[in-house]
């Protein structure tokens, strides 16, 4: 068994949708980046990129190749799924912190569980995500940033 951790943080700007767990959330801001800007998504990656021992998301998809661009972050999990099951790896459980100050994401989260869970083919009871306010410090705080760390338990 290996573990991994992943993390991403991405500016919020206004005109950019705001995606997380592969849901589209009603906000007035989004998330900038070459892809989709999905950090929840984007900290799953380099997560279980790190716990096969293969590298990182920046490596495998880099923010300088077009083919990216716009990308949705659920083609990036996918293709990482099958790349660490090809070096024989398996999830077993994902645990995400997913710090926003705004907009409130509860109402989001059970159809972020089931997509990510059936991205990486595990049922909906391995994968918890818990949302986390700065309490209006930082620029998370300020909602300036969405940013997303991810802890990953693979087995063989």
């Amino acid at each position: 068994m290996r573990v991994g951790i992943g993390y991403d943080i991405h500016r919020l700007v206004e005109g950019r949708e705001l995606w997380l767990g592969g849901v589209s959330l009603e906000s007035a801001t989004g998330a900038l980046g070459h892809s989709d800007a999905d950090v929840v998504m984007h900290a799953i990656c380099d997560a279980m990129l790190g716990a096969a021992g293969i590298g990182n998301i920046g490596g495998h998809f880099p923010d300088t190749d077009v083919a990216y661009k716009g990308v949705r972050s659920g083609e990036l999990i996918s293709s990482v799924r099958r790349l660490i099951e090809r070096h024989g790896w398996k999830v077993v459980n994902l645990d995400v912190n997913i710090h926003l100050e705004k907009p409130k994401i509860g109402r989001y989260l059970k159809r972020m569980i089931k997509v990510i869970a059936e991205l990486l083919d595990v049922d909906t009871e391995r994968v918890n995500l818990k949302p986390r306010t700065c309490e209006g410090m930082g620029e998370i705080g300020r909602g300036e940033a969405v940013a997303a760390q991810a802890v990953i338990l693979l087995k063989q």
